[in-house]
């Protein structure tokens, strides 16, 4: 069994894609349940989920709800709604005419998202005008910007590069997350809330038609939130090779080994990764966690099982780094907290140093 590492997603956006559910009074654990997730998860500040999981609570959540906005704006979006604006904005002459097609639909509710296109010299931007009143935590304001630029890239088939986006509150207790969503440098605490890009990119035109807008709904909007890596940082390419090398082995490539994959020296490599905020070694860890969380949401491995084909030989040292990246123990991941996947290990709790199968600490 080889699990991909895909990126995983905070437990804060489990919170907080659950808040309009809470308010109406609907009884959250079994929409927890659709998604697989074990609602003790919410206790964690550092606990994730899978993107699968995410998307089945997601799912979950539009069947009960029957609003597209989740019960986080004060007046819902029947289902639907965003389907007409898409083919609404499809026969456009191109991308600008069709972001304003598009930010105009949505104009006609009352209570609905207030959008906008801006352009100044050799940029553009959308922004989201005022987050919904009831949108505390500010996951619909940032689904909408997500959304946005990846439907817009969807509709002329090419990724737009973000330059830069904006959020007009102050940054949450996962900031760090806000990178790989957007790919891009992100500010806090900014007068506005939105993402910049070339304003060449408007005169773009559309190369969808409905058969393609057909399917896309078929997997939207979740299709178009998940996190995709394009490639287009060091960070994503580092990445990206030490999942691939974790399918076929337990050993990852080490700082020269993926240096010398991407052509760069490993002083290179280390000052780029640093210029976007991370390292080498969060990378690795982030892999190995991700695959881990995956696993373990599947349910069919053993626990010692999957530590050794993350590289780790020996139970506890898994245990020990699983609780330093998640701040608690693998078995808390199995649906309902099965204690059996636990094995003798103690929950990582044992002292002393622990290593991997390679001598390198908390298989690092």
């Amino acid at each position: 069994m080889a699990t991909t590492a895909k990126r995983t997603i905070t437990v804060h956006h489990v919170r907080a894609v659950l808040r309009g559910a809470e308010r109406r009074g609907l009884d959250t654990v079994p929409l927890l349940q659709a998604g697989n997730i074990p609602p003790l998860l919410l206790g964690d500040d550092r606990a994730r989920v899978t993107a699968a999981q995410f998307a089945g609570l997601f799912r979950a959540l539009y069947r009960a709800t029957q609003d597209e906005f989740l019960g986080l704006a004060s007046v819902p979006s029947r289902p639907g709604t965003f389907a007409m604006m898409c083919y609404a904005a499809l026969g456009c002459r191109d991308l600008g005419a069709a972001i304003e097609r598009g930010t105009a639909f949505y104009g006609l509710f009352p209570g609905g998202p207030d959008l906008e296109l801006r352009r100044a010299g050799s940029g553009a931007a959308f922004t989201v005008r005022g987050a919904p009143d009831r949108d505390e935590d500010r996951f619909l304001t940032e689904c909408l910007l997500i959304i946005w630029h990846r439907l817009c890239s969807w509709l002329i088939g090419r990724r737009i590069p973000l330059c830069w986006a904006d959020f007009d509150y102050p940054p949450p207790p996962h900031e760090d997350e806000y990178a790989t969503l957007f790919s891009c440098p992100v500010r806090f605490g900014a007068g506005r809330t939105g993402a910049g890009f070339d304003a060449h990119w408007l005169g773009a035109p559309l190369v969808r038609d409905e058969s393609e807008l057909h399917v896309m709904l078929s997997r939207a909007p979740f299709e178009l939130l998940s996190r995709r890596a394009y490639g287009t940082t060091v960070a994503e390419q580092v990445r990206h090779a030490l999942a691939q090398a974790l399918r076929v082995s337990p050993r990852l490539p080490s700082l020269g080994e993926t240096a010398a994959r991407l052509a760069v020296s490993p002083a290179t490599l280390r000052r780029r990764l640093q210029r976007e905020s991370t390292s080498f070694q969060q990378l690795k860890d982030a892999v190995r966690r991700d695959a881990a969380i995956a696993g373990l949401a599947e349910g069919r491995e053993p626990i010692a099982e999957l530590a050794a084909r993350l590289g780790f030989s020996e139970d506890t040292s898994f245990h020990r780094a699983f609780r330093r990246w998640t701040g608690t123990t693998p078995g808390a991941y199995r649906v309902g907290g099965c204690p059996a996947g636990e094995g003798h290990a103690g929950g990582g709790d044992r002292t002393g140093e622990l290593r991997d199968r390679h001598g390198r600490p908390d298989g690092r």
